[in-house]
């Protein structure tokens, strides 16, 4: 879209020390710049979706917000370069033939 504002984003794993969760992802949910944070299971604890306009901003967010806070333990960022929707994957694998309907 021309003319659209454009959107960075970071996806942040987020190790912390366990028995401050909840705590620690309601902190990160308040840094100005994190759209999301989600508690999951696996290999890290937290995932914190990170929007912001330019990619200064990510260092700020990340090194001087998200990994400050208390019971963080170690961060792994991912910067996307393309956003898939569901809606961008079928037009993307549509061969073009009429719905059987």
């Amino acid at each position: 879209m021309e003319g659209a504002p454009q959107v960075i984003t970071a996806i942040v794993l987020i190790d912390c020390a366990t028995d401050s969760i909840p705590e620690v992802a309601e902190n990160i949910a308040n840094l100005d710049g994190v759209s999301e944070v989600y508690s999951v299971a696996g290999n890290t604890d937290l995932i914190a979706m990170v929007r912001v306009r330019q990619f200064d901003d990510i260092a700020q967010v990340i090194a001087n917000g998200i990994s400050k806070v208390p019971g963080v333990v170690d961060t792994d960022t991912h910067i996307a370069f393309r956003a898939y929707s569901r809606h961008d994957l079928e037009e993307a694998f549509a061969i073009g033939l009429p719905d059987a309907d």
